[in-house]
């Protein structure tokens, strides 16, 4: 084995880049959405790109027919392609149209039916993963299917004659039609829809136009392209306006325009998006300098209820403690008084009313604890206690943490070890369940040595370097150091001519109304496994000999 001369300028140069990108653009970089991709087809045709968002969609349909990853992941974006498709195809049966295109349409509707069909037949028991608002969207899609296929029988459409008779789509146990049903006569009986609902303001249909609190905060209606487009229907904002264009319509065409045509499941995602990448890089023990801006907004971005994701969000307890982390690793102290009103007696809140608590949550406020000592120390260890015994209670047999914002365990995992191990400063003993997850990223790094949930990625096999390379434990260092090299070949294998080359496979992981992948987040995340890497001689030791040095690495 040989050693390689150290990337460590390199690495941190692409941070500072990473940084100075997220200071310019206040939208955040996210991948774009089939879920909302579709709701936009389905509902917004005036918008530029509708051909694009349409060859979309048929681009990402799988080889099985359903859109979106495996494990129940796929039901809620086929269920919106489907649906929109339809749609399209009412559209597209007109004389004039494309008999290509048409064909086209048929194919992909009749293929993701199947799928859906199979999927959710009688005596079929599969789950569907606990995604945004999926308990309100798969029924509310179900009964638009349904409907669509209904009108089958009076307005047939050429190429769908099977479906004319076929029994409607059965809605899962999981998916109760009476809560729907339940928000939508509230909000028709006049009652506020709750903030948390506005991200998904589209599931209510015409009776989005009785939510009278909603509101556009800077164009947007909760983050959302979707619920933006649910709220101009309502309002009677025309297509299109030669003067005074309104702010809906200017955030909608922006966030298209960057598809261009798709568009993203959330936009923006400003504190998100920089509270995660400030406090990645730190995982990975750089001294990256913080632009001023970054800091500015984060700041403005805190009040007495906490931080949201971005403007027209929900604050929440996730994001708050990122953001409060992410001050603390730039040199402020800012104070721990909007992260109380979430706790609970075992845990800590992401919000009130929520159905499932976060382990990731949970662990990021457990990292903050340890980092700020802008409270009572007695008060901080209390917390801190509490939520370590209920990550202990949460962890699996085999080491590994599950987490409803995220399909992956190893980001689950990582944020766990990493904040039970820190949490050491405020005298949590966390060693066992430490190296439990140490020893379960070790059993689980693929041939190729990689890890990832139904593949081998760079997101997941950066997490999983964090947690050998940046936590304490007490087992095998030289296995860890080879497969620590293993991981790191892998990442470097990966990369084009650059170190932080945009174009490696970013599969999208992340839970929203379905999975999106935070562009930013995830390279932040590679770059420190790769400067935790770099910086441990065992692991350049270890490194295989057919790596190459890196082109980017010339020099250093």
């Amino acid at each position: 084995m040989r050693s390689i001369p150290p990337w460590t300028d390199s690495v941190k140069q692409a941070a500072e880049d990473l940084l100075a990108e997220l200071a310019a653009d206040a939208m955040g970089q996210v991948s774009p959405s089939v879920y909302e991709t579709a709701r936009l087809v389905a509902t917004a045709t005036w918008l530029d790109g509708h051909p694009e968002r349409v060859c979309f969609l048929l681009d990402q349909q799988g080889s099985d027919g359903s859109w979106g990853a495996p494990d129940g992941y796929g039901l809620v974006p086929t269920l919106s392609a489907v649906e929109a498709l339809l749609t399209e195809l009412r559209r597209a049966q007109r004389p004039a149209a494309d008999a290509v295109q048409y064909g086209l349409l048929v194919g992909a509707v009749t293929r993701g039916l199947a799928w859906l069909s199979g999927w959710l037949g009688e005596g079929s028991r599969n789950p569907f993963p606990d995604t945004i608002a999926a308990e309100l969207i798969v029924p509310w899609l179900i009964g638009d299917i349904n409907r669509q296929l209904g009108r089958l029988v009076s307005e047939p459409l050429p190429g769908l004659e099977a479906w004319s008779a076929h029994p409607p789509l059965p809605v899962p146990a999981e998916a109760d039609e009476g809560v729907l049903e339940g928000i939508r006569s509230s909000v028709r009986a006049g009652h506020v829809l709750p903030d948390k609902l506005w991200h998904s303001l589209e599931v209510l249909g015409v009776d989005a136009a009785g939510a009278y609190n909603v509101r556009p905060v800077n164009g947007a209606v909760g983050g959302s392209p979707a619920a933006t487009v649910a709220w101009q229907r309502t309002q009677g904002v025309p297509a299109r306006t030669v003067d005074d264009v309104p702010s809906s319509t200017r955030y909608l065409e922006e966030v298209q325009r960057r598809g261009p045509g798709p568009v993203p499941g959330i936009s923006p995602i400003t504190s998100f998006e920089r509270a995660w990448t400030i406090s990645t890089l730190a995982t990975g023990r750089m001294d990256t300098p913080i632009p001023r801006e970054l800091v500015d907004s984060l700041r403005q971005g805190l009040s007495d209820a906490g931080a949201p994701a971005a403007p027209g969000l929900p604050p929440d307890s996730d994001d708050t403690a990122g953001v409060l982390y992410a001050l603390a690793k730039a040199g402020d102290q800012p104070s721990l008084d909007c992260l109380w009103g979430y706790e609970a007696d075992s845990y800590f809140r992401c919000f009130m009313g929520e159905r499932t608590p976060s382990t990731s949550t949970n662990a990021h406020i457990l990292e903050t604890l340890a980092v700020l000592n802008t409270a009572d120390r007695t008060r901080r260890q209390n917390a801190a206690e509490k939520i370590a015994a209920w990550l202990r209670k949460n962890q699996e047999p085999d080491g590994k943490w599950w987490d409803k914002w995220h399909a992956s365990p190893y980001y689950a995992t990582a944020c766990c070890a990493l904040a039970l191990d820190r949490s050491a400063t405020l005298g949590v003993n966390a060693v066992d369940e430490v190296d439990g997850a140490v020893r379960w990223v070790l059993d689980t790094q693929r041939a190729d040595g990689s890890w990832g949930r139904w593949e081998g990625t760079d997101e997941e096999t950066s997490y999983a370097l964090h947690v050998l390379l940046a936590t304490h434990t007490s087992g095998d260092k030289t296995a860890l150091a080879r497969a620590a090299a293993r991981g790191c070949a892998f990442l470097l294998r990966q990369s084009g001519p650059g170190i932080d080359d945009q174009d490696a496979h970013l599969p999208p992981l992340w839970h929203d109304k379905d999975l999106y992948a935070p562009v930013a987040v995830i390279r932040a995340a590679r770059l420190a496994a790769l400067h935790l890497a770099a910086t441990d001689p065992d692991v350049m030791a270890a490194l295989p000999e057919d790596v190459p040095a890196p082109a980017w690495a010339a020099g250093t």
